[in-house]
Order: structure tokens, then C-alpha cells, then sequence
């Protein structure tokens, strides 16, 4: 497949970007920039194999791309929320699945590791997840379990210098190729705790999931736990239950919430420069009332997930962000994406299936992300449950 040339401009039609520093548009730029050069040429072709190109692990490491709002001493960024949220926002315009290789990086394994690891942890695994010589990935989801992380089966037991865990885990972005493997599982009296397993500890593989018309381009697997003999220096010794779990999956979803609107950007931006140029009953079919009715409501709703994601940023940034805020967000970023790609996809008519453009590529992944870190419906009873006080999980 020949290589696209990406000609991505990027809408901003409330003038985000003066509330933006320059450091924060250098940062963004930085990424945009990398992400024209190294992933959309390649990507198509990545995508129509469904194969991770793994050479990109160590590019994104050296952009600073793991794990942004680490504190520099361990290898991380030292950067602020809004800096990470455009950081995610450009790597999503290229491929959710790039995107989610450096959300779970820094999200879920590097985040967890910092916030609750010890001392000798944080020195042994940050740096070499951080410069991406280590690829990482996040053990929660359950084959039977995915909603309700709290029913896991996956167990270990004591037995003196180490435990032994057994069990699995499902739909586990980076496991065919990650070296670490942060795990929750249970231990003897039912209380969650978080393991650091690698790569060649006996008993412990990762096979890769295939079939998948989604996140094409994006290693996903399980893990599987046959007595593995896990050392008591690689449990995180700061954190038990399901506090751990869900606030590494709260700085996820956050960084979800920025990705999405990349998507929906960059089908925003093919079918506005489409519209322009494709020529029906003699005229540009931008022209025409209907074409325009849906790019005027892409440009919409692209905007408003624009000032959401700033104002959320801004409260993580002072730390009074609420994981139900977040979670609003990330669904509101995924609904509005996944409409704005179907829609993107019909003005450019049958060629918006192919591989000549962007759009069918984010479509089939919008899917998953829609899906993982918190279903749809799981975060609307999140909010629901936020203003009524009323659980409607159980």
C-alpha cells in the first residue's frame, strides 16, 4: 500500500489554543510533528496486516510519550495534565492503537508503580519503561470478569519468600510484547493487591489475541498465571483493594477522554478537505446543504470535548479532578468520535472504506475504545450515580 501523505490540520474553532502555553503548543506540536513523519505513512499498512509495529515502542519513549506527568527523576516527563491530554489527542489522530500503547505504559503501569510501588521498585522499573527499552501492560479484565473487576478469580497464595498466583487475564493491550506485567489479583483473605510480574518467570505466558477488526494495529493478548512464583518484593507494597485498580484506570480514561477527539479530528479534517474537493452534479459536495449540516455538527461537537477536556485538565492539574468527572468526559470524547467518524465516512461515500483514508481505520477502533477503561454504560451510571446518589450497578 502506497504511503499517505498526512495533510492534518487541526480545527480550533473557540481559539483553545490561547489558553494553552507555549510549552503545552510545543509539546503538542512535538507529537503532531512525530506523528506525521513515523506513523501515518506506515499505519495503513500496519493496520491491514493487523500487526504492531514494534519499533515505535522506543520512538515514543524517546519523545517523552511514557508516562509525561512522571516526575523526571524516574525517567517520566515531570509534565503537567494538559500537556499529557495533547500528547494523547496527536497520537490518537495517527491510531487509537498507538495511543493506547502509551496510555497503558503510563497510565496503568507506570503510574501504579509510582504511586505505590516502593523505593527499589520505582528505580528498577520506571527508567526502562519510560525510555521504552521496557514495554509494560495491566492485568484487570477477566475472562468472566470485565464491568465488575471485583469478582476476579485470579489468587495467590503464600508460600515464604514469594506467593503463587494462578489464574488469567483477557483483552490485555501490549501483553504478547511486554516485558512487565503489572497484576491484580487476590490474595488468601479475598483482598485485591497489585503484582509486578516478568517476562520468563516460570509459569507465566502471554499469547496474543487474534481475529480482532479492531485496534488492528495494537498487540492485544492475555495473561496466563500457572503457579507463578512471584518474588514478595514485586507486590506493591502501598495499595489493596480496588482503590488501586481503578485510580490507575481514572489517569487512563483521562487520557481516553484527550485521544478520542483526536480521531474525531482527523476524520473532521479528511472530510472537510474532501468535501471541497469532490465534485458531484457539477459542483464541490461541500456546497451541498446535507454535507454541510454534518461537518458543521462534527466541528461542534469536536469543540465542545475540546473545552470539556481543557476545564477537565485544569482540575487535574490542581488536583480537584473527580474520577466522575473523568469519567463523563471519556464517555462524552468516545460517543462524539465514534459519530463524527460514521458521519466523516459517508461524505466520502465508498471511498471512505478504504485504506486511502483514515476514517474506516478509527471507526473500527473508536469501537474498542468505547468499550475498554469503562464501558459506555458503565460511565453514564457513573454519572448517574454521582447526582442521585443512587447505585445502580447492584
Amino acid at each position: 500500500m502506497a504511503a499517505r501523505t498526512d495533510l492534518f490540520t487541526s480545527p480550533d474553532y473557540y481559539l483553545l489554543d490561547e489558553l494553552l502555553t507555549d510549552e503545552q503548543k510545543l509539546i503538542r506540536e512535538t507529537v503532531r510533528n512525530y506523528v506525521k513523519k513515523e506513523i501515518s505513512p506506515i499505519i495503513e499498512d500496519y493496520a491491514q496486516r493487523a500487526e504492531f509495529p514494534q519499533h515505535i515502542v522506543k520512538q515514543l519513549g524517546e519523545l517523552g510519550c511514557f508516562g509525561p506527568t512522571i516526575p523526571v527523576e524516574y525517567g517520566g516527563g515531570g509534565l503537567d495534565y494538559i500537556s499529557y491530554g495533547l500528547m494523547m489527542q496527536e497520537l490518537e489522530r495517527g491510531d487509537s492503537g498507538v495511543r493506547s500503547t502509551a496510555s497503558v505504559q503510563g497510565s496503568l503501569v507506570m503510574f501504579p508503580i509510582y504511586q505505590y510501588g516502593s523505593e527499589e521498585q520505582r528505580r528498577k522499573f520506571l527508567p526502562k519503561l519510560a525510555s521504552g527499552e521496557w514495554l509494560g501492560c495491566f492485568g484487570l479484565t477477566e475472562p468472566n470478569h470485565g464491568s465488575d473487576p471485583g469478582s476476579m478469580l485470579s489468587h495467590f497464595k503464600d508460600a515464604g519468600d514469594y506467593v503463587i498466583l494462578n489464574g488469567s487475564k483477557m483483552w490485555i493491550s501490549n501483553a504478547p510484547y511486554a516485558q512487565v506485567a503489572v497484576v491484580w489479583a487476590k490474595n488468601e483473605q479475598g483482598e485485591i493487591h497489585g503484582l509486578i510480574l516478568e517476562r520468563g518467570m516460570e509459569g507465566f505466558s502471554t499469547p496474543e489475541t487474534h481475529n480482532k477488526w479492531s485496534l488492528r494495529a495494537s498487540a492485544t493478548g492475555e495473561l496466563v498465571f500457572d503457579n507463578v512464583k512471584v518474588p514478595k518484593e514485586n507486590i506493591l507494597p502501598n495499595v489493596k483493594g480496588l482503590k488501586g485498580p481503578l485510580s490507575c484506570l481514572t489517569k487512563a480514561r483521562y487520557g481516553i477522554a484527550w485521544g478520542a477527539i483526536g480521531a474525531a479530528m482527523d476524520c473532521y479534517d479528511t472530510a472537510l478537505r474532501y468535501s471541497k474537493e469532490r465534485i458531484q452534479f457539477g459542483r464541490p459536495i461541500g456546497s451541498f446543504q446535507l454535507q454541510q449540516k454534518k461537518l458543521a455538527e462534527m466541528i461542534t461537537e469536536i469543540t465542545k470535548a475540546q473545552l470539556l477536556n481543557w476545564r477537565l485538565g485544569v482540575l487535574m492539574n490542581e488536583g480537584k479532578a473527580t474520577p466522575q468527572q473523568v469519567s463523563m468526559a471519556k464517555r462524552n470524547a468516545c460517543e462524539a468520535a465514534a459519530k463524527i467518524c460514521r458521519d466523516a465516512r459517508q461524505i466520502l461515500g465508498g471511498m471512505g472504506i478504504t485504506g486511502e483514508y483514515p476514517v474506516m481505520r478509527h471507526m473500527m477502533n473508536l469501537e474498542s475504545v468505547i468499550t475498554y477503561e469503562g464501558t459506555h454504560d458503565i460511565h453514564l451510571l457513573i454519572t448517574g450515580m454521582d447526582i442521585t446518589g443512587f447505585n445502580a450497578f447492584r
